[in-house]
């Protein structure tokens, strides 16, 4: 039994490795999001993390994960928001490793556990976008829409 790969083998799928790995960065984020809003009392303690946090890195979260669902509803994927989406995972994770590891946080072994899946959740996002824009790049085109209706803000398109 083998597991999920970074490229995929057939080209459609590479062509849509940046799409899809925006939508399912998005409802990930924001799944993380409603879990840091609604379990934040709740998860204080056993974490280790300060209250104070939970509430806004859950609005954090839905709003990152509202942009990833924008961008990735493009009907070409601008090159600069793709950017900016990686940009911002490979940034979260290089904050997040620190927090766990520095003893900045007074974190508990579940604390790190959660740290850690937070990291390995923005890292693998990240490399996930940056293979698919990568290959969008290399193709000389933007990653279109398929027949999703999607219509980019405005009703215009950018590359």
């Amino acid at each position: 039994m083998s597991g999920p790969t970074i490229t995929a083998s057939n080209p459609r799928e590479r062509a849509d490795l940046l799409r899809r790995s925006l939508r399912i960065d998005s409802g990930g984020t924001a799944a993380f999001g409603v879990v840091m809003l609604v379990g934040g009392q709740w998860l204080a303690a056993p974490l280790g993390l300060p209250s104070a946090w939970f509430l806004p890195i859950g609005i954090a979260m839905l709003g990152g994960a509202a942009a990833l669902g924008l961008i990735a509803g493009y009907p070409e994927i601008p090159s600069r928001l793709a950017g900016s989406a990686i940009a911002g995972n490979a940034l979260s994770g290089a904050v997040i490793l620190p927090l766990t590891f520095t003893g900045v946080l007074p974190l508990t072994g579940l604390g790190v556990a959660f740290m850690l899946a937070g990291a390995a959740w923005v890292i693998t996002f990240a490399a996930l976008g940056f293979a698919g824009l990568r290959h969008s790049r290399s193709r000389g085109t933007a990653q279109r829409g398929h027949s999703h209706g999607n219509v980019a803000p405005g009703g215009t398109t950018h590359t």
